[in-house]
């Protein structure tokens, strides 16, 4: 699919780490790296690569997988791969399927 998302498509607002912008993002799996939760540079590839798994071009849904790394997902998960397994996990069952 491919979605695009830009800053003013979320809800919640992400510090702009530029020391860390041109590093490399997550891409897919498998991503052992850390993952930084509060980088706007960091969150974005990971939403669109959520959204694409789950097949949604829906505003609702970005802000349901918001909602989720915000206020659900555990500080211990901290890596890409289980970040993303996380969100896409929670975000399907919120969704029904």
């Amino acid at each position: 699919m491919g979605i695009e998302i830009k800053p003013s498509d979320l809800y919640y607002r992400y510090p702009r780490k530029k020391e860390t912008r041109d590093a490399p993002k997550f891409t897919g799996l498998p991503d052992p790296h850390p993952f930084d939760r509060n980088d706007l540079y960091e969150v974005i590839p990971m939403f669109e690569a959520v959204m694409d798994e789950l097949e949604s071009v829906d505003g609702a849904v970005l802000q349901g997988i918001e909602k989720i790394l915000n206020d659900q997902v555990p500080a211990f998960i901290r890596s890409r791969e289980e970040i993303y397994r996380c969100l896409v996990g929670m975000m399907r069952e919120e969704l029904g399927g």
